[in-house]
C-alpha cells in the first residue's frame, strides 16, 4: 500500500510541475512613457506582454494641471482605445494634439488569461 500511495504522489507531483504557469499580462511599454516630458502627442501607444480582450480594454486620459491656470483634474474626452491586430498593443489616436500642461493616463484590460489589469501614470506635454 505504501508503494502505491507513493506512486500516487509521484504522479500527481509530476502533473502539476509540468503545467506551465500563467503569468498575468504586464505592461512592457509606453508612448508617451511614465514621467516623461513630450512635445505635442497626437496618440497614446501601451504595448503589453499578453494578448488582450479589445472589448474590455481601454484608457481614460485626465489633464490635472495646466500652467498658469488653476484648476480641477480635466476629463479629455473623445479619446478612443482600440486594440492592434497584434493582440497586444492598446492604442489611441487624438483628435488634436495634446496641449502644455500634466496628464494622468488610467488604463485597464483583461488579457487573454481572463485577468484584469490596471495601472496608471502621469506625463507632461510641454
Amino acid at each position: 500500500m505504501y508503494r502505491k500511495t507513493l506512486l500516487a504522489v509521484a504522479m500527481a507531483v509530476s502533473v502539476f510541475a509540468a503545467t506551465p504557469v500563467q503569468a498575468h499580462s504586464k505592461l512592457s511599454s509606453a508612448t508617451p512613457a511614465a514621467d516623461t516630458v513630450v512635445t505635442a502627442p497626437t496618440k497614446i501607444q501601451l504595448i503589453f506582454s499578453e494578448a488582450l480582450v479589445a472589448q474590455f480594454s481601454g484608457i481614460d486620459l485626465t489633464m490635472t494641471e495646466m500652467p498658469s491656470m488653476k484648476m480641477g483634474p480635466m476629463k479629455v474626452n473623445g479619446v478612443k482605445a482600440t486594440v492592434a491586430p497584434n493582440g497586444k498593443t492598446l492604442g489611441a489616436p487624438l483628435a488634436n494634439p495634446l496641449a502644455t500642461g500634466t496628464y494622468m493616463l488610467d488604463y485597464h484590460v483583461i488579457s487573454t488569461d481572463t485577468h484584469r489589469i490596471q495601472g496608471s501614470y502621469t506625463f507632461k506635454v510641454k
